[in-house]
């Protein structure tokens, strides 16, 4: 998941949940010690986006130990799971494989230590800085409960391991392969990811619009470099990127309904070698964020727009180079299967352990599922031990983001909410009629 925002998302949330006790005991006891070692093992060997090899592989070996008739490599290295169980609908849970670039400083015992090469060479370090670790092992137990409940459901159960969500690349390219041809199509997909401004135990939902798309930007702006005690001589792209940065939040101050959420965020900005010496180019990364496609289009219009007029009213020899390099579109949570999904929930949960809580800035590849028909529906799932909870909430503190170095969720008894969760909301889409 691609986060931002993060302050305002957990005040939002902090605010729902005031009131209420920050979660009940996981209602089916400990996790096992299977279960324990699995997170713990992809907590410490953690694979990056499109090299999760290894990561598959003990998906896969899971699924085929209890039955299902596993496929691998769909989509880079994504697993394809199908357990069949007489006539009726069919339900598609996903998990996802990949970790990131992060180096992790937890201080847990069992934190990641890994580092590898990432596509451009560079030697970089490795941590589920999101969770995708707490994902899948709530996939594998709550598989394990599926198989271990077939007397109690009827149709079929499509488990997917994806790749590549953290490069919004792995979803795109497992339905490319076929997964909703060569495999049963769902009529159903659900999902969980987990969050840091929920408590354990409880779990988050949201009808309708629920994350934003996202777009990354390359921008390069060009000029004339020269002699910093010359500047005359000289196009400097630095004063046109500087120019350029402030201009573009017009796009969404001025050009922008107040009541449509849209964010152009200036990332990372680069030029230049030394004091003295106006250089050549500068190079700008851009992520942009909103909700509806409208909105979408023009802030990425927009962004083509206004680095062209800044350089061409800057005397540029040449257009800047826009580069739209990794895209993911809005998710939409289907709200009549969301409604059914709540009151799973609230059935196996507890109604002051699920939240209704508000759209998010952040994105994910899963809404590929929804925008090729099927009804679909992530919801999220508490991370934050009870007790940090609410002292966070009594004292303001800001909690770890999704992303962050120090991240570490609560693992026992957020892996068991999830699997509590996603076997609540599976048995109820499949069950007996």
């Amino acid at each position: 998941m691609r986060p931002i925002a993060f302050g305002l998302l957990a005040s939002l949330i902090l605010s729902t949940a005031a009131g209420q006790p920050a979660a009940a005991p996981p209602p089916a006891g400990s996790l096992s010690p299977e279960l324990r070692a699995l997170y713990v093992d992809l907590h410490q060997t953690p694979e990056l986006s499109l090299h999760e090899e290894k990561t598959a592989a003990k998906m896969a070996d899971r699924l085929h130990r209890l039955g299902f008739d596993v496929t691998t490599g769909v989509g880079g290295t994504g697993v394809v799971g199908v357990l069949r169980n007489g006539s009726g609908p069919t339900v598609m849970l996903r998990t996802e494989l990949d970790a990131l670039p992060v180096a992790e400083k937890t201080g847990l015992p069992y934190a990641s230590r890994v580092h590898t090469k990432n596509d451009d060479g560079a030697d970089v370090p490795v941590m589920h800085a999101c969770g995708h670790d707490v994902h899948m092992t709530c996939w594998v137990g709550t598989a394990e409960a599926m198989a271990a409940s077939k007397a109690n459901w009827r149709g079929a159960l499509v488990l997917i391991a994806q790749p590549a969500e953290e490069r919004a690349m792995g979803a795109k390219a497992m339905l490319a392969a076929g997964l909703f041809t060569k495999f049963p199509k769902p009529d159903f997909v659900i999902a969980l990811h987990d969050t840091p401004v929920l408590a354990s135990g409880t779990v988050g939902y949201t009808s309708g619009p629920a994350l934003s798309s996202a777009d990354s930007v390359d921008v390069t702006i060009f000029g004339r470099g020269g002699h910093g005690a010359h500047p005359e001589a000289t196009i400097d792209p630095i004063v046109i990127a500087a120019r350029t940065v402030l201009a573009l939040q017009t796009a969404v101050s001025r050009e922008t309904n107040p009541l449509d959420p849209a964010i152009i965020t200036v990332g990372s900005i680069h030029g230049g070698a030394k004091h003295n010496i106006i250089p050549d180019e500068v190079k700008l990364q851009i992520t942009v964020r909103a909700f509806r496609p409208e909105v979408r289009d023009h802030l990425l219009a927009a962004i083509e727009r206004i680095t062209k007029a800044e350089a061409q009213a800057a005397g540029a020899p040449k257009d800047p180079e826009v580069r739209v390099v990794e895209s993911c579109r809005a998710t939409f949570n289907d709200p009549k299967l969301t409604a059914r999904v709540a009151a799973a929930l609230r059935r196996r949960l507890g109604d002051k352990n699920v939240f209704e809580v508000p759209p998010e800035t952040a994105s994910e590849d899963f809404s590929e599922y929804s925008l090729a028909g099927v009804p679909s529906v992530i919801f999220r799932l508490g991370a934050t031990e009870p007790r940090r909870f609410e002292h966070a909430r009594a004292s303001g503190e800001s909690l770890p983001s999704l992303h962050s170095s120090f991240f570490a969720p609560d693992p026992e008894a957020t892996i068991r909410a999830g699997i509590d969760s996603e076997t609540a909301v599976l048995l109820d889409l499949l069950g007996k009629p």
